[in-house]
C-alpha cells in the first residue's frame, strides 16, 4: 500500500474519533503519534494543535529516549492484526492518550482532549483502544477491499464504549464469568429514559447484578420466578420504576428480569442506573461511568466547571476573597438555571463603576452577598436578558439587551443569546458574559470570543488532515 493509501485510512479513523466523542463528550481535537516499522521515524498528525504546549515532555520521551521502540514481542509473534500491546496514557496535561502495537503498526499512540466535565475516562479510552485496533486492521487491508467503515464505527461506538467499560470493571469486581449481556441492559436503560407513565419522564434507581449479589440483599418484596417482567419490557419496568422514585428504594435485576425491590445500596458490584427524569447517569458500584438523556449516552456529570471564568478571575486586579465571592455568585446562578433548565445571560461587569446596560434597573444595586437576594437573581435570570453583576458583587439589573456591531466569528445555529454576548463583549473588554443554554454546555465569553470553544478547530479538513502529517522531529523543530 502507497503513504497515500495509508495517510487516507489516518483520516478516516481521526475523523471517526473525532465526530464520536464530539457527540460523547462536547467539540474534541484528536492527534496520533506513530512508526509503522520499528526503525521508521515517529510521524505526528495533529491538525487542531491539540499537542501544542507538550513539545518539552515529548521530545524527552521520543527523541532523547529509544524507550519507546522497546518491545517484548516481536513483529512475528504480532502477525494478526488484533494481537495489541496497549500503551498506556502518557499522563499529559488537558490530554487523554492511549496506544498500542501490533503486527501491522508497530506503535500508535492516540490523544484526545480531557474534559473537565468527565464522569470517568474510562470509556474514551476504550474508544481509543478500539481505534488502535482499527487502524491495524485498515493498514493490513488491500485497496480492493478497503471500505473505509472505520469512520462510521468510531462515530457511533459511544453505547459499546460504555459497555466495553463496564465489562472490565464488573471483570474486576465478580470475575470473567457474566450473567448477563451488558449491551441488553444499556439499551434497556436507554430505552427507559425515554419512556413516559403518565405523562412523566422515569425517576429512581435500577440495580442489576448477578443472582449471587442480590441474594445477599435484604428484599423488601421479591417476585416470584415465573412472575417476574423480563428487563426488556420497558413498559412494565417502567411502571415498577414510579414505586422507587424516592432515591431510598431501588428496583434490582439479574440482567434478564426483574427480581424485586430492596432498601437502597450503592457499594455493590452492579450496573446502577438513576433515572432523574429528564437525564440520569449509569455507575458500576460508587464509580460512575457516565450520564444519560434523549436516549443517548454522554460524557459529562452533567456539572459546570467553568474553568475559564476561573483563569479570567485570576488574571483580574481582584483580591482573593472577592474572585472567590464572585466565582461562587455566578456558579450559583448557573447550576440552579442548569437545574431548572432555562436559559441565563450573566453579566459580570469589572468596569468601575459599572457600564450602563439598557435593561430593568435596581433603585438600589443588590447585595449578593446575602443568600435571599442571590435566591432572587437565580429567579431573574430566567427572565429574557441578561443579569448585571459588578465587580462589588450586586446586582445592578435585569432583563439587560446586550447590543454591539455584528462580529465575525458569530455562529447562527447558536440564537440571539449567544451571539449577543459575542458582539458585547467585543465593545466592552472588562466584561465577562456567561450564557446558559437549555440544550447546550455553558459558554464564557470575553473581547469577542467565545472561551469554550477558542481551542477548537470544527472545521479541519481531510486535506489539513494530509497536509499535517509530519515527522515528530520536524513537528519539534518549529
Amino acid at each position: 500500500m502507497n503513504y497515500a493509501g495509508k495517510k487516507l485510512r489516518i483520516v478516516n479513523v481521526m475523523e471517526g474519533l473525532a465526530e464520536g466523542l464530539s457527540q460523547f463528550c462536547g467539540p474534541t481535537r484528536v492527534a496520533l503519534i506513530y512508526a509503522e516499522r520499528p526503525d521508521d521515524p515517529l510521524r505526528i498528525c495533529d491538525p487542531a494543535h491539540l499537542l501544542d504546549g507538550h513539545e518539552p515532555r515529548l521530545r524527552e520521551l521520543y527523541l532523547e529516549s529509544n524507550t519507546w521502540r522497546e518491545c517484548d514481542l516481536s513483529l512475528e509473534e504480532m502477525r494478526f492484526f488484533g494481537d495489541i500491546v496497549p500503551e498506556k496514557d502518557l499522563g499529559l496535561s488537558g490530554v487523554i492518550s492511549y496506544g498500542g502495537r501490533s503486527g501491522a503498526i508497530f506503535y500508535q499512540i492516540w490523544f484526545v482532549d480531557h474534559h473537565p466535565d468527565l464522569c470517568s475516562t474510562g470509556p474514551i479510552e476504550r474508544w481509543l483502544e478500539h481505534a488502535v485496533c482499527l487502524l491495524s486492521h485498515d493498514f493490513v487491508t488491500e485497496d480492493a477491499f478497503y471500505t473505509g467503515s472505520s469512520r462510521y464505527v468510531l462515530r457511533e461506538y459511544a453505547t459499546y464504549a460504555v459497555r466495553d467499560y463496564i465489562l472490565d470493571a464488573l471483570n474486576l469486581l465478580i470475575g470473567w464469568d457474566m450473567p448477563f449481556h451488558v449491551t441488553d441492559v444499556l439499551n434497556s436503560i436507554l430505552g427507559l429514559s425515554k419512556m413516559t407513565e403518565e405523562g412523566a419522564l422515569p425517576e429512581g434507581i435500577l440495580a442489576i447484578a448477578d443472582m449471587e449479589t442480590l441474594d445477599g440483599l435484604e428484599f423488601l418484596i421479591r417476585l416470584p420466578k415465573l412472575e417476574r417482567p423480563n428487563l426488556g419490557n420497558l413498559k412494565h419496568v417502567r411502571k415498577l420504576l414510579t414505586a422507587v422514585h424516592d432515591k431510598e428504594l431501588m428496583l434490582v435485576s439479574d440482567g434478564r428480569d426483574v427480581v424485586g425491590i430492596v432498601p437502597f445500596v450503592r457499594d455493590i458490584p452492579a450496573i446502577i442506573a438513576d433515572f432523574r427524569k429528564n437525564y440520569g447517569f449509569v455507575s458500576v458500584g460508587k464509580q460512575r461511568v457516565c450520564s444519560f438523556s434523549d436516549g443517548k449516552f454522554y460524557a459529562t456529570n452533567r456539572e459546570p466547571h467553568l474553568v475559564e471564568l476561573e483563569e479570567l478571575l485570576l488574571e483580574k486586579d481582584l483580591d482573593e476573597d472577592t474572585r472567590y465571592a464572585l466565582f461562587g455568585v455566578v456558579m450559583t446562578i448557573v447550576r440552579q438555571a442548569i437545574h431548572n433548565r432555562h436559559g441565563a445571560a450573566i453579566v459580570l461587569d469589572l468596569n468601575y463603576p459599572v457600564i450602563p446596560i439598557s435593561g430593568q434597573r435596581a433603585e438600589t444595586p443588590i447585595e449578593l452577598t446575602n443568600a435571599q437576594n442571590l435566591k432572587l437573581a437565580c429567579a431573574l435570570s430566567k427572565l429574557d436578558g441578561a443579569i448585571h453583576i459588578g465587580a462589588d458583587l450586586k446586582l445592578y439589573a435585569f432583563s439587560c439587551l446586550l447590543d454591539g456591531l455584528a462580529a465575525p466569528n458569530e455562529d447562527r445555529s447558536r440564537g440571539a443569546r449567544y451571539n449577543s454576548a459575542l458582539r458585547f463583549t467585543a465593545q466592552h473588554p472588562e466584561v465577562i458574559v456567561i450564557t446558559v443554554s437549555a440544550d447546550r454546555p455553558v459558554s464564557v465569553f470575553q473581547e469577542g470570543v467565545d472561551l469554550t470553544r477558542k481551542y477548537f478547530q470544527e472545521d479541519v479538513t481531510a486535506n489539513e488532515i494530509f497536509r499535517e502529517s509530519k515527522t515528530l522531529e520536524e513537528w519539534l523543530s518549529e
